[in-house]
């Protein structure tokens, strides 16, 4: 029993924090530096396109071991996204996160990585990200 514990919550809990540790130290969790990012026709900030690069060339090896392997080491199958995933609501989703993240300069994950750095302000995000969860809970017929 606590052998399957330890399966079940330790992956998540080691990428969570490699993650985490990641955003924080390529500047995520700032929201002026991300906004700076976003600036393209102002005084645009480059360095978080080195942390995007870093985790395409992360993912683009990644992605060559569904293909090699039966399973996942922690899973029953592959969950592998393919076009009919490209749905109105993911697209429109989409949207309203990149203008979340141009407004807010944060995004769910430096979100939660900020409340260690700052959490005053981050706290502020993740309220108004949790009230926005919440009411697309209350308000779709499929949530």
């Amino acid at each position: 029993m606590q052998q399957s514990l330890i399966r079940q919550w330790l992956p998540p809990l080691v990428s969570g924090t490699l993650f985490g540790a990641g955003l924080a130290l390529g500047g995520m969790t700032n929201p002026a530096r991300v906004r700076g990012f976003l600036d393209i026709f102002g005084d645009w900030d480059p360095t978080l396109a080195f942390v995007m690069g870093g985790a395409v060339i992360v993912m683009a090896i990644a992605w060559q071991f569904p293909h090699r392997m039966k399973h996942p080491v922690f899973a029953e199958k592959f969950s592998i996204p393919d076009r009919t995933d490209l749905t109105p609501k993911l697209i429109g989703g989409a949207a309203l996160f990149g203008i979340g993240w141009g407004i807010a300069g944060l995004c769910p994950g430096p979100g939660v990585a900020a409340l260690v750095i700052e959490p005053v302000s981050a706290a502020i995000f993740i309220v108004a990200m949790l009230a926005g969860m919440l009411i697309v809970r209350f308000t779709e017929k499929d949530a």
